[in-house]
């Protein structure tokens, strides 16, 4: 059986490792004031970078149609392959999921996983199934073992300043203005499907950045060894290399892949924001 795996723009592949694993890429909407624009494809990171520094406001994303969904379905059961396996954003984050499934019913052997998370947290369950299909294993148990993962994938990114968080409406005048005063870089973690505050590490940058590095070791009690992610967006230089360096020296993951965030997380969050993403079940699914 020929299984094709996709994913939307969220799950912040790199084109490396798209190539490398042959993996199908759903755009997500991305609007620029009135200006509608696709994820990766017709906007970049920079993109809004640029688009904030003149306009002061923060793109708007916006899911695809289940209409466009099932078109994009389609290319794949009509261009030879047997199955698709499909991973969206949290559906506590996007309605991504919901019109994937709307279309997903209206054909066969299409399967779609609320991957309850984002960035690369959704790209370690798309290359797991990738890992899968080019064992032979099949799509329904492909979906199965990708859902009863769901929910030890540990993702989490470190960031800057709350400033995109506050323009965006997820945090409060209150807490913007506490934090940095306070010199606080929150920890985000992605938990049951939604973001939210895991520690709040005070200090310069850097030395927060090393503070997350511990508690993000302290917190891998059981991980997958075959990979993990450090994705990040714009970084001050050095910092990205930093965390690389101390990932590798635990001594723990096969692979270690550098991935830079899209722009998803670049709207969130903002420049220097990084994150160590991995699965912890030992890759033990029963």
């Amino acid at each position: 059986m020929k299984i094709k795996i996709c994913a939307d723009s969220t799950c912040d592949l790199s084109k490396e490792l798209i190539e490398r694993y042959n993996v199908g890429v759903m755009p997500l909407h991305v609007a620029l004031g009135d200006d509608d624009r696709l994820d990766g494809v017709t906007i970049v990171p920079d993109d809004i970078y640029a688009y904030y520094a003149s306009a002061k406001k923060l793109p708007r994303s916006g899911a695809r149609s289940s209409a466009e969904y099932k078109e994009f379905f389609e290319e794949f059961l009509n261009g030879g392959y047997d199955a698709v396996v499909h991973f969206d954003i949290s559906s506590d984050m996007s309605g991504s999921f919901d019109n994937a499934c709307v279309a997903a019913k209206e054909l066969q052997n299409v399967y779609v996983v609320d991957s309850r998370n984002l960035s690369t947290g959704t790209g370690l369950l798309v290359l797991d199934a990738c890992d899968m299909a080019a064992n032979g294993i099949s799509a329904d148990k492909i979906a199965e073992r990708a859902n009863k993962r769901v929910g030890a994938v540990r993702a989490s990114f470190i960031i800057d300043t709350l400033e995109f968080l506050y323009k965006g409406g997820r945090c409060s005048s209150l807490a913007y203005l506490g934090a940095n005063l306070l010199q606080i870089k929150p920890v985000i973690e992605v938990k049951d499907g939604r973001m939210g505050i895991a520690t709040k590490p005070m200090g310069r940058y850097k030395r927060c950045v090393d503070k997350y590095g511990e508690w993000v070791k302290c917190n891998c009690t059981k991980p997958d060894k075959t990979r993990c992610f450090v994705t990040h967006t714009k970084m001050d230089a050095g910092i990205a290399e930093q965390v690389i360096e101390t990932v590798k020296s635990w001594g723990i993951f096969d692979e270690i892949l550098e991935t830079t965030a899209g722009c998803t997380v670049t709207t969130h969050c903002g420049a220097n924001t990084i994150g160590i993403l991995y699965i912890n079940d030992g890759g033990d699914v029963s």
